[in-house]
C-alpha cells in the first residue's frame, strides 16, 4: 500500500506508514468501515474522520520542520565570510513615481536579477532587505577563492541590473497606470551600490519567539560591508582591505582614500573594483611578483623536456599531471615553458573554472575570445575579427563560410547583426559538422 503523504510503499498488512507514521486508511470509529486518507467524513456512515486528518496533518508539518533543522549546523560556529551588502541606489525616489504595485514589481525583478547571478557562485543569501541584499560567501560550503566569488559577483550584478530590459519583463510591461507603461513612468536607470569586507564572524541561530534567524552573523565584518556599500558611488563595487589582498592582480581596483567607517575606529584604505584584469590564477599573480627555486623536483622535470625533445622529434606526447591541490602542477608546467621559450612552438592554454561548470566548451569560448577580441571591441568589430579569423582557417566558399560564423558567434554570444542567417540545423548536427575541424583549425590558427 502507497503512503498519500510521502509515497512510500507499504506490506498491506500495515496500518500506518513505516517512513512518516501516516495512517493508511481512517477506520470510522462509529461503523468500523476503512476509508482512505485524506476523506473528512465516513463513505458508509458520514460520521466526522476530522480528528484522524488532523494527526496526519500534524505528522506531516513535523516532518518538515525536521527537514529544516536538519539542514541548520547545529550551535553557533565561527567562520571566515566574505559579506555582500547590495543596494538598489534611488529606492525613495522610485517611490514617488511609481505605484506601490509597480514598485513591488520593479524590486521583485531586480532581486530576481541579483538572484540569478548570486545562485551561480554556490553561496548564501541571507536577507532580501527591502530593496538590499545581505549576501554570504563562505556559507554554508567554504571555498578557497570565496573572496574573488564575490567581487566576480559584485561586478556581473552591476551589469545585470544595468541591462535590466522592461520590455523583457512580463511583468513590467503588462502593468500600467492611467495608460502610461512603468517605463515610461521611471526618471532614472536602476543602479546599486556594493560593499565587500572579507573577515571573522560568529554565526547561528538568533532570535525569539516565531521570528528566528538560523543563519544570523554576528561580528564587525556585516557592519563594515554595510559601510562600504554606503560609500560606493552608483554601479561600483568597493571593497576593504583585507578583501583586496584575497583579490590583488586579479582585479583592476582603484584606491578611494584612507577612510574611516561610522562605528569603526581604525581608519582603513577602501577600493574599488574596476574590472576583472587579464590574470585568470593566483598562481599567474605570483609569478609576475617571482618565484623561489624549485627544490626537489628534479625528475618530474626530467621527465617533461624528455617527453618535449620527443614531440620535437614528430612522436606526438600527451602528459598528465595529477596531484593534490597545492602539490605544484602549475609550478611543474611554469618550469616547462621556461625551458622551451626558446624553441619554436605554439601553445595552446585553456583552464576550466568552478564558476562556469555548467558551461558547455568554456576553455574553447574562453580561449577564442581571450585571442581574438579586446574589451573595447564593439559587437560590429568583434564579428570582422571573427570573418577574418575563419577566412585564414580556409572557410572562404560562402555556404560553408556563412554557417561557420553563424555557429561561432552563436558560441561566443555574439548577435548576427542581420549580417548573417540564425542557424538553420538542430545543436547536434551543428556539432557533428563543425567541431572536430573547425575548432581544431581555428584555434591552432590563431
Amino acid at each position: 500500500m502507497i503512503c498519500k503523504s510521502c509515497g512510500f510503499e507499504n506490506p498491506d498488512v500495515m496500518n500506518f506508514c513505516g517512513r512518516c507514521a501516516s495512517p493508511l486508511s481512517l477506520r470510522c470509529p462509529h461503523c468500523g468501515s476503512e476509508n482512505p486518507p485524506g476523506v473528512a467524513f465516513c463513505g458508509k456512515c458520514a460520521a466526522s474522520l476530522s480528528w484522524q486528518t488532523q494527526v496526519s496533518k500534524s505528522t506531516n508539518t513535523n516532518k518538515q520542520l525536521e527537514k529544516q533543522e536538519d539542514k541548520v549546523a547545529p550551535g553557533a560556529e565561527r567562520r571566515q565570510l566574505s559579506v555582500m551588502f547590495c543596494d538598489l541606489v534611488g529606492s525613495t525616489s522610485l517611490s514617488e513615481q511609481l505605484d506601490p504595485e509597480d514598485l513591488r514589481d520593479l524590486v521583485r525583478a531586480y532581486q530576481e536579477a541579483c538572484a540569478e547571478v548570486i545562485d551561480n557562485y554556490d553561496v548564501y543569501i541571507a536577507q532580501y532587505l527591502g530593496d538590499g541584499l545581505l549576501v554570504y560567501f563562505g556559507y554554508p560550503l567554504a571555498h578557497e577563492d570565496d573572496a574573488q566569488r564575490a567581487v566576480r559577483a559584485g561586478l556581473e550584478i552591476v551589469g545585470a541590473v544595468g541591462a535590466m530590459s522592461f520590455a523583457d519583463s512580463a511583468r513590467l510591461t503588462t502593468r500600467t497606470i492611467h495608460e502610461s507603461p512603468l517605463q515610461s513612468r521611471l526618471q532614472q536607470t536602476l543602479q546599486v551600490r556594493i560593499g565587500i569586507h572579507t573577515g571573522l564572524v560568529v554565526l547561528g541561530e538568533m532570535g525569539g519567539g516565531k521570528k528566528r534567524d538560523m543563519a544570523a552573523i554576528v561580528g564587525e565584518t556585516p557592519n563594515i560591508s554595510a559601510r562600504l556599500q554606503a560609500l560606493a558611488e552608483p554601479d561600483a563595487v568597493v571593497i576593504s582591505p583585507a578583501t583586496y589582498r584575497l583579490i590583488e592582480g586579479l582585479f583592476d581596483c582603484r584606491s578611494l582614500g584612507i577612510h574611516t567607517l561610522k562605528g569603526i575606529s581604525t581608519p582603513m584604505e577602501v577600493y574599488q573594483v574596476l574590472q576583472a584584469s587579464a590574470v585568470r590564477t593566483r598562481f599567474e599573480v605570483a609569478v609576475t611578483k617571482g618565484l623561489t627555486p624549485l627544490v626537489g623536483r628534479e625528475q618530474e622535470v626530467a621527465v617533461l623536456l624528455d617527453r618535449w625533445e620527443q614531440a620535437k622529434e614528430g612522436r606526438g606526447q600527451v602528459v598528465l599531471i595529477s596531484g593534490e591541490a597545492g602539490i605544484g602542477k602549475s609550478r611543474l608546467l611554469q618550469v616547462l615553458k621556461n625551458n622551451i621559450s626558446d624553441d619554436e612552438h605554439v601553445r595552446i592554454e585553456s583552464r576550466c573554472s568552478p564558476f562556469y561548470q555548467n558551461s558547455a566548451l568554456y576553455p574553447i569560448i574562453d580561449h577564442l575570445q581571450r585571442f581574438l577580441f579586446t574589451r573595447e571591441d564593439t559587437v560590429e568589430e568583434k564579428l570582422s575579427k571573427l570573418e577574418k579569423a575563419l577566412i585564414g582557417a580556409g572557410l572562404k566558399p560562402a555556404p560553408t563560410f556563412q554557417e561557420a560564423v553563424s555557429l561561432f558567434a552563436s558560441l561566443l554570444s555574439l548577435p548576427f547583426l542581420d549580417r548573417y542567417p540564425p542557424l538553420a540545423m538542430k545543436p547536434n548536427r551543428c556539432w557533428l559538422r563543425f567541431t572536430a575541424g573547425l575548432l581544431r583549425d581555428l584555434t591552432l590558427k590563431i
